[in-house]
């Protein structure tokens, strides 16, 4: 008898060969751009899609993608998320203020909200954090009605149930509130002042994912937590700072998270945070996503499978920044056969793409993305005939 999606994700997650390679799309971080979508749809033809302005991510834009298109594409996931609560819509502009006071602006494109100051910019001292109207970790509206949507998604079907992102990280939710900058120079100048920032952000979360898992922990398989360390070269804050300031708490959140629930943690990163990936393995993190190739350090997934495949997994690795949208329809095909190859192994891997698929991608490379792990994903592998073709985008680049 086949395995079920979730029975197959569980058997991938123990570094064991499953029958597929699972693969995902539809998360936060991790859809369909709504003017993509339509797109999409008029490429597709035949797959009922509606949920153009169903917006899953509001600063994103991204949507909720109709089932009958996550059917079409063979997803394994299905993820139940937080609402998004405590927002203010700004009157001066396009935009919101979120629950952590950070305001939002819509940029003039309309393709998605950027954050456009820091509530917390001219603190001066703890005391005003004291004074500061944080979010209320026990607003009921936060996670109403997940535990329904959970449990009907576990006892009623095979596939694999996520408990989505909160979308706040200890260092992200701080350099937002504090500004980038003056955040960067807190860490270093004024650490008390900043280890106090990042505390109060932590013992919010640790509450929030705490009720969180309280609702649909019973039903869900992973839970995906969202942070950002790093830039396209290196990382945002120097090894040394990271392990001092930032990782006890991270480690702190993921514990607390698996001691709520048992589930797989997936950590999200862009970024190049390869001299990070034992801190991440010593902070409970099972999964890493989303593997970004076009960064430094991440390029070669085969010496990341070989180094840490036995006791990492990995998420994504389909580069939504470079090859999607200007790849041809060959070199997406051979990235998928070449990031199966050296992740998919003795499983451990879950293929998606990296990020969102935004506007700027062509919907014959999403069609060709899914279409051709479908068709290159089921064990045994048997990849040495479409890489012999040699057609990867990266080398491509590079030789222009």
């Amino acid at each position: 008898m086949p395995m079920t999606p979730r029975e197959n994700f569980l058997l991938a997650m123990s570094h064991k060969t499953p029958e597929w390679v699972p693969v995902d799309m539809g998360k936060h971080i991790g859809s369909v751009h709504k003017t993509a979508y339509p797109k999409l749809r008029e490429f597709l033809g035949n797959v009922p899609m509606r949920n153009d302005q169903l917006i899953l991510d509001r600063m994103a834009q991204t949507v909720v993608p109709d089932e009958a298109l996550l059917q079409r594409f063979h997803i394994d996931f299905r993820w139940v998320k937080p609402h998004w609560v405590q927002v203010k819509e700004r009157t001066d502009t396009n935009g919101y203020v979120d629950m952590w006071g950070v305001p939002y602006k819509g940029t003039e494109d309309g393709e998605h909200f950027a954050v456009d100051g820091a509530p917390l910019a001219q603190a001066a001292t703890i005391a005003d954090l004291d004074d500061f109207a944080w979010p209320d970790p026990e607003d009921p509206d936060q996670f109403q009605g997940l535990r329904e949507q959970a449990r009907a998604l576990y006892e009623g079907t095979g596939y694999v149930v996520g408990a989505d992102a909160i979308k706040a990280g200890p260092l992200m939710t701080a350099l937002q509130m504090r500004g980038y900058e003056q955040f960067f120079v807190d860490l270093v100048s004024d650490p008390e002042f900043a280890d106090a920032l990042l505390d109060r952000i932590t013992a919010l979360l640790k509450r929030m994912w705490e009720r969180y898992l309280g609702e649909v922990g019973d039903y869900v398989q992973l839970a995906y937590v969202t942070d950002d360390l790093g830039t396209q070269t290196s990382l945002l804050i120097s090894p040394k700072v990271f392990r001092q300031r930032l990782k006890p708490r991270m480690k702190d959140l993921h514990e607390h998270i698996k001691r709520c629930a048992n589930v797989k943690l997936m950590m999200h990163s862009d970024g190049a945070v390869g001299p990070l990936l034992d801190d991440f393995l010593d902070m409970g993190v099972d999964i890493l996503n989303p593997v970004q190739t076009s960064v430094r350090g991440l390029e070669d997934t085969a010496a990341l499978k070989a180094k840490y495949g036995d006791r990492l997994a990995y998420h994504g690795a389909i580069d939504v920044q470079q090859l999607m949208p200007n790849a041809t329809v060959e070199e997406v095909r051979w990235e998928v056969a070449k990031r199966i190859h050296d992740l998919g192994r003795d499983g451990g891997y879950v293929i998606a793409p990296c990020h969102n698929l935004g506007p700027d991608i062509p919907p014959q490379n999403i069609a060709t993305l899914f279409d051709t792990i479908h068709e290159y994903g089921r064990y045994p592998l048997d990849l040495d005939a479409p890489l012999r073709t040699d057609a990867s985008y990266f080398a491509r680049h590079a030789r222009a």
